[in-house]
């Protein structure tokens, strides 16, 4: 049984301008211990999604519905005192920028003390204590100083693993991930994903990783959810998405990643458009504007999302035997992409 089940989520907002509808019946499971990256362009809905799971979406003017499963509850039904137990304890979240998510009038020692005692009844000192060894665990240097320490005085690299260390301490069942190395140097990035990982490998947490970076994705994910105006196009294990995948939006991104192994005078392919408004959302296919191979039923019917082989699910009008064909056509043109 998966730990967490999104059933058909729907989320909308009203606006001055119109209705957003920013997620458009997704359907997603993680497993304990796994890791579930979802990936996308800006818009795509996919940190709407992360934020509906753990409640930060339930404004006046929002709409939500669908069912977000764990342990045997439904979250979008859940009143929100009984959200707020879950949230933090058992489902962490960490943001691309920690800034906005620690308070700048407080110490980050002593934010983290709150956490643990908001969820668990334990003595200050104790909660003290934890939160040291989880800042040390995350390698900050000099803990018991840097407890003291105010966000910003900290590097935007420390106050990522002071979030981490925050999860770290309270050990929830489930980390979400939004974003959490964007605006950092490549060595720091590295050192992040790596304390990730290692939640995940020490303690069991099963992880939602949501990035615009394959080559992130490639590196941490078990499982692959590839959104675009606020739908699933294509769902697969890591291994079977890179290696076959089958839809022309996932062919885009792969073309868009620089690669060292790619000649030098090749060039990047960008995909052709921009992501649509996700007030006014295309008739039909919603990828259909900025799609090449758009055959004509893609004008007026939006494709469900079905089984093109046992696990990996695909949303388009293409037969499967003409995504094969031109992804085989890609390989060629790209060697880089093999």
């Amino acid at each position: 049984m998966a730990l967490l089940e999104i059933d058909d989520l729907h989320v909308s907002f009203k606006t001055m301008d119109g209705v957003v509808r920013a997620v458009a019946g997704v359907s997603l499971s993680l497993d304990a211990r796994r890791t579930l990256g979802i990936v996308g362009e800006s818009g795509s809905g996919k940190s709407v999604t992360a934020q509906t799971i753990v409640g930060l979406t339930r404004f006046p003017n929002a709409k939500i519905s669908g069912r977000i499963m764990f342990d045997g509850r439904d979250l979008v039904s859940m009143d929100a005192d009984h959200l707020r137990d879950i949230r933090g304890a058992r489902i962490a979240m960490i943001f691309q920028d920690p800034l906005s998510s620690l308070h700048p009038f407080f110490k980050v020692g002593h934010q983290i003390v709150e956490a643990i005692r908001v969820h668990e009844d334990v003595p200050r000192d104790v909660a003290k204590r934890r939160t040291i060894e989880a800042l040390r665990s995350v390698g900050i240097p000099s803990p018991e100083e840097r407890f003291d320490s105010f966000p910003h005085e900290m590097s935007g690299g420390m106050r990522q693993r002071v979030m981490i260390a925050m999860a770290l301490a309270l050990r929830p069942d489930i980390l979400i991930a939004d974003e959490p190395t964007t605006a950092l140097d490549v060595t720091v990035q590295a050192q992040v994903l790596e304390l990730i990982q290692a939640l995940r490998d020490d303690f069991g947490t099963a992880v939602i990783l949501i990035t615009h970076d394959l080559g992130v994705v490639a590196q941490m994910c078990d499982d692959v959810a590839v959104m675009y105006a606020g739908r699933v196009l294509e769902q697969a294990p890591r291994e079977v998405l890179f290696d076959g995948p089958q839809h022309p939006y996932t062919w885009g991104l792969l073309q868009s990643i620089p690669r060292l192994d790619a000649p030098r005078s090749d060039r990047l392919s960008p995909i052709a458009g921009s992501p649509p408004s996700l007030i006014n959302v295309p008739r039909g296919c919603t990828f259909h504007p900025r799609c090449p191979y758009t055959p004509p039923p893609a004008l007026e019917t939006e494709p469900p999302l079905e089984e093109a082989e046992p696990g990996h699910l695909v949303r388009c009008h293409l037969s499967v035997e003409e995504r094969r064909r031109l992804w085989q056509s890609l390989q060629s043109e790209h060697p880089a992409l093999r």
